[in-house]
């Protein structure tokens, strides 16, 4: 697992989640190649669906912008390898 050489940028979500964040995050890299950037989004989605509930949005790349309105606890931005996460769920 790669958790701990993870770099949190910006977070307002629990450390028991942003933890769960980076092993998703960790895991979907053992599974895909590091370009396939739609699957490890996927992964990570699902993840915290099922975990967490429906509703949750992930980006993954290595530059990207972003502008989201996001419910109060649920945003992690973080960097892994190579790669920019963004984990948020949707404002209601």
């Amino acid at each position: 697992m790669l958790e701990g050489k993870a770099q949190i940028k910006e977070t307002d979500m629990p450390i028991k989640m942003q933890i769960q964040a980076m092993s998703s995050a960790s895991e979907a890299l053992d599974i895909y190649d590091v370009t396939d950037y739609t699957s490890i989004a996927a992964h990570i989605k699902k993840e915290f669906d099922k975990i967490y509930g429906s509703g949750w949005q992930c980006v993954v790349g290595s530059n990207f912008g972003c502008f989201f309105t996001h419910s109060k606890g649920t945003f992690v931005y973080f960097a892994l390898e190579t790669l920019n996460f963004l984990v948020f769920k949707g404002a209601s």
